[in-house]
């Protein structure tokens, strides 16, 4: 077995249309400035790909890059990312995973797949240390994921693997690697739309060592320390999973309710975290490796079936007016078997079911009805009947027959489990998140809501937070490593665990300056360093996720977004929750305002031509 110390730089660029491949070597400048993973799959296809390109043509690219920590054993490390331009949004879109593919991929000795053109016929691509096998998948199209997986993976090969909804063109199509999932905005469409069936990977010919393996031990142990030690990381969502969030929320009020149309409800305590663990006998279900272990497995409906993540439940579950974890697990298993986005199929079906209480749409879906929600999912992933007007998502759908103000999505992106009526900074981190209504951009309702350091109903100072937020997150998310970390790598160094709650409650709200210099972010610096064997200075480093950040929305501003599109559904700026007696709306003209003069972006939300200079993205 070979090893590759730090990263091997190795570049698999594949042409699906001509059957090529050719090996790109990153240069050390492009490492140092974009990091790798989702930074550098978004600078290597902003080199490659043509403004206004078809996200379902053969011109479309899509990028698969493990990142710099993959294959070391870091803790909540075996992560990977996936970029290209997404069918539901027109935008750029980039997604994180933590099944087996990616390190299959990282010890093929590759750091990352490009991919290009589509298939005469239905392909999978054999991918290992020596580059590309392309092979007929005519035997394996229209198989369910599960059936697919159940031919492809081995002990040494981990596929990547789309479903019919791929296959068919659902704009919210996912992909699977092992029972992890990943493709917000369609990036499983876009392979349909390749012919490309799977993707294949046998690893093991490259072990990864770091180039500093004393200071990389002494880093991972602390990490493992400080996980271990924080109430988030250790105990909710170890124990619960990210289950662990409904409790909380429907305290919060801001937990999906009918189409959030509510915040709240008395019988959310049947979805609980706890409830489930507790009916359910769940056990861990984990990427590997992870210090964490938030994934569960349990038994549903008399059946072992992976547990409902928190958005899951609250999408497929209460934004429905369903509260029944057999029902809601049931159809999570229905999407993952067909490759979908549970996301966007539950705020799909939200929609249908009050456009259809108001007369805009025929259907007999409706809130709190169970009958016919697993006949729905099947006919969009087949696009069958309305199921076809459905695949296309809440924005076309509200575009063709009314109901705007309740289609509740951003960019073309539906909406988290989060309602922002509670959590202002989620509502401005929704509005200006660069590949739409993402809740993993700046995940702003971990500070206002959860550990309760900033006000959720203030806008004071959340410009300045999401900005931080969205840079720090492009870090995490080009080393790649889990982003729930950040709770037990940014609150259990001394200075913020010491610190009195109170006055670092005070000290965040009103000096948020302040606070951000005072955040310790070395352990992600130092684990990069010791890797990669790259020195760079916190500035640096921090500054490598706002030019990940700027060259996304400079990607997305080519496409034609700018202020207009950097808003929220008119629900959550107009209306007040059925549950809040004082009716708080987002305020989001001001903290949008605010957010563009912080990120020195221009009144249209585009980026500057002096602040492309300074971050050498120009």
């Amino acid at each position: 077995m070979a090893t590759i110390i730090g990263c091997s730089n190795r570049i698999l660029e594949v042409d699906l249309q001509k059957k090529t491949m050719i090996t790109y070597m990153v240069p050390e400048g492009l490492r140092r400035q974009y990091l790798g993973a989702k930074g550098l799959g978004l600078k290597l296809l902003y080199d490659r790909m043509t403004p206004g390109v078809d996200p379902l043509g053969p011109q479309n690219f899509i990028a698969f890059m493990p990142g710099v920590l993959m294959g070391t054993g870091a803790p909540c490390s075996g992560r990977f990312e996936a970029i290209t331009k997404s069918p539901l949004t027109g935008i750029m879109v980039a997604s994180s995973c933590g099944g087996p593919f990616g390190m299959s991929l990282k010890t093929a000795g590759w750091d990352g797949l490009i991919i290009t053109g589509r298939a005469d016929t239905p392909t999978y691509l054999d991918i290992t240390d020596q580059g590309v096998v392309f092979k007929d998948a005519a035997f394996l199209w229209g198989k369910e994921i599960p059936d697919v997986q159940a031919v492809l993976d081995s002990k040494a090969s981990k596929s990547l693997v789309i479903g019919p909804a791929g296959e068919n063109g659902v704009r919210f199509a996912n992909m699977a690697a092992g029972h992890r999932f990943l493709g917000r905005g369609g990036i499983g469409a876009v392979m349909g739309a390749k012919n490309l069936k799977a993707i294949v990977a046998t690893g093991g010919s490259f072990s990864v060592k770091p180039h500093d393996p004393v200071r990389f031990k002494r880093l991972c142990k602390k990490a493992t320390r400080y996980i271990n030690q924080n109430p988030l990381s250790a105990d909710r969502y170890r124990n619960f999973g990210t289950s662990a969030n409904v409790a909380p929320c429907n305290k919060a009020m801001i937990l999906p309710v009918n189409n959030f149309q509510d915040g709240r409800h008395d019988a959310a305590k049947n979805v609980f975290g706890e409830t489930m663990a507790k009916d359910h006998e769940t056990v861990h279900h984990t990427c590997k490796p992870c210090t964490i272990r938030c994934g569960h497995k349990g038994r549903f409906a008399g059946k072992e079936m992976s547990a409902p993540e928190y958005e899951t439940i609250g999408l497929l579950g209460t934004s429905l007016g369903i509260f029944d974890l057999d029902l809601i697990a049931q159809w999570n298993q229905v999407c993952g078997r067909l490759g979908m986005d549970t996301i966007s199929a539950g705020a799909t079906l939200a929609w249908v079911m009050e456009a259809a209480s108001k007369g805009l749409v025929k259907s007999d879906l409706a809130f709190g009805t169970a009958a016919g929600i697993e006949q729905a999912l099947e006919d969009m992933a087949f696009m069958r009947g309305f199921g076809a007007q459905m695949a296309m998502g809440t924005r076309a759908l509200s575009e063709k027959h009314g109901g705007r103000e309740f289609a509740i999505q951003v960019k073309g992106l539906e909406m988290a489990a989060y309602d922002p009526r509670g959590s202002f900074g989620q509502g401005l981190a929704y509005a200006v998140a660069n590949r739409g209504a993402c809740h993993l951009s700046a995940y702003m309702v971990a500070q206002e809501v959860y550990l309760k350091l900033l006000k959720p109903d203030s806008a004071f100072g959340k410009a300045k937070w999401v900005k931080f937020f969205e840079d720090l997150t492009c870090c995490i998310n080009s080393l790649q490593t889990c982003q729930f970390t950040m709770f037990a790598f940014l609150l259990e160094p001394p200075l913020s665990k010491y610190t009195p709650r109170p006055l670092l409650a005070i000290l965040m709200q009103y000096l948020p300056d302040l606070a951000i210099r005072l955040i310790d972010v070395s352990l992600y610096l130092g684990l990069w360093n010791a890797v990669t064997g790259i020195r760079l200075s916190t500035k640096e480093f921090l500054q490598a996720g706002e030019r990940i950040h700027v060259l996304e929305r400079l990607m997305n501003t080519r496409e034609g977004i700018d202020s207009k599109d950097d808003v929220l559904p008119l629900r959550f700026l107009v209306r007040g929750r059925a549950s809040d007696g004082q009716k708080k709306v987002v305020p989001l003209d001001k903290m949008r305002a605010q957010y563009y003069r912080v990120r020195k972006y221009d009144e249209k939300g585009i980026p500057r031509t002096e602040k492309l200079k300074q971050l050498e993205i120009l």
